[in-house]
């Protein structure tokens, strides 16, 4: 199944890397993306954004702990992300891979071997990431439209027993995902 499902992720990308991604300018990318960082992280954050290859690209070096994400063009649904720095080599890998046409379950599972085996660097320490989606970005206004900001706290190797939270997610409840693992994380989901 996991074969089945990369090979039909290659195809995806092939053919939209064969055709050039309508890309934002630099400035529109770096300015959605910082939305997603608390107001006083934004303007020292680093931006990483897209090449009309569909490759990342560092849009804007940072002076800060914050690494903001803009939307990637080619995904579904209008997406940015802050992190902090030290989950950026973790989350680089996530685009590699999702780049080479390895998503899902395969790509956590080639993440969470490669920090278990010390090639892959992932902090022990609690670390925030911000995501912020939307039905687009105005240029214009400056403003993500409809906006919705949820929180994870990654917090590797946590579990039920060790946090006291549920593994069952619900709006407005904070719970784990990935118990047990490299990427084990604290979501946060407001009500909508």
């Amino acid at each position: 199944m996991i074969q089945k499902i990369s090979i039909l992720s290659l195809l995806v990308l092939a053919s939209a890397v064969s055709h050039a991604l309508e890309v934002p300018p630099a400035d529109e990318q770096i300015a959605a993306a910082i939305l997603a960082a608390p107001e006083d992280l934004r303007e020292g954050a680093a931006v990483v954004g897209w090449k009309s290859d569909g490759s990342p690209v560092t849009l804007r070096e940072g002076t800060n702990n914050m690494v903001c994400l803009s939307s990637n063009p080619a995904a579904p649904r209008y997406s940015v992300a802050c992190y902090h720095k030290d989950l950026e080599p973790f989350m680089a890998r996530g685009r590699e891979l999702t780049v080479a046409g390895i998503s899902g379950r395969e790509r956590t599972m080639i993440r969470e071997q490669e920090v278990a085996d010390g090639t892959l660097p992932m902090p022990r320490e609690a670390r925030t990431l911000y995501v912020l989606s939307g039905d687009g970005f105005d240029p214009e206004s400056g403003v993500i439209e409809s906006p919705y900001l949820r929180y994870v706290i990654y917090v590797s190797y946590a579990t039920p027993e060790s946090t006291g939270l549920s593994t069952q997610g619900s709006a407005g409840t904070p719970w784990l995902m990935n118990a047990g693992t490299a990427g084990a994380h604290i979501m946060i989901n407001p009500p909508r």
